[in-house]
């Protein structure tokens, strides 16, 4: 199931967002890595995910300000990797099936929003189409390849690859994001991976014994197939259509409006 913060964990997440909301207005801060999907361990960083409005005026400057913002640093043996990126070129990857982005509008954790982002989420839903096939599979085989130059041992890196393959799956079945793995191993037929969940938690490097690997490095291929059938199957239409793509433009340039003077 989605992890909680420790009172420490969260102290440290707080110093760090009050610090960054001083310099940009996040629409959403998403709690993302290891605790939304289902498997923190004691020593799991804070992946902390944000989406930004700028000023629309900066926008409009003669050098306009798209900046992003990235912070890695330890801060009292809490590593937090905090990253926002602006609205609109979020909106561009979510058009795009970038499920990063989707998930940090309609999974994760949020941990703060704007009253805007329950605005967006229903436009964002009206725009999810088969192009998050690409990036799902993309993601995922990149986690494989990183899996197999480990030696297949790593735990967390097998269970980034089923957690891609099955969060893909589930959005093209049904048109709902879900980034906890726990929640979708059943479902589509990997009961038995609960063992990997149990095994990563005992710790972000744990290995898994070599039985429970070699088990794996056979089946984990077919996470793949059940990303593939799930997307010839899918509910979703190959591209965004066209009136919730004007319907989410609407929204945006409501939103820069009401921020001109900002």
């Amino acid at each position: 199931m989605k992890g909680t913060m420790t009172e420490h964990q969260q102290r440290m997440a707080d110093r760090v967002l009050d610090e960054e909301s001083r310099k940009r207005d996040h629409l959403v801060v998403a709690l993302s890595g290891a605790h939304a999907y289902g498997f923190p361990s004691p020593d799991s960083d804070l992946d902390l995910k944000s989406i930004h409005i700028a000023p629309t005026g900066a926008l409009l400057a003669l050098q306009p300000r798209h900046v992003n913002a990235e912070r890695l640093e330890v801060l009292e043996g809490v590593e937090v990797d905090y990253s926002s990126n602006e609205l609109q070129p979020v909106l561009l990857g979510i058009l795009q099936g970038n499920g990063n982005y989707i998930e940090r509008v309609l999974g994760a954790i949020p941990l703060r929003t704007l009253p805007e982002l329950e605005t967006l989420r229903p436009h964002v839903r009206a725009v999810l189409s088969r192009r998050i096939h690409r990036h799902y599979r993309g993601f995922a085989s990149g986690q494989l390849r990183e899996w197999e130059k480990g030696g297949f041992r790593s735990a967390k890196k097998l269970l980034y690859v089923l957690r891609t393959t099955l969060t893909g799956t589930h959005a093209l079945r049904t048109g709902e994001v879900e980034t906890d793995v726990t929640v979708l191993l059943e479902p589509y037929g990997f009961g038995d991976a609960h063992a990997l969940v149990e095994q990563k938690l005992r710790g972000e490097r744990s290995e898994l014994p070599e039985a429970l690997s070699e088990r794996w490095q056979a089946e984990v291929t077919r996470a793949f197939g059940v990303l593939d059938a799930a997307d010839a199957d899918s509910c979703l239409p190959l591209e965004p259509p066209a009136p919730a793509v004007a319907a989410l433009e609407g929204w945006l340039l409501d939103v820069r409006r009401q921020r001109f003077g900002a």
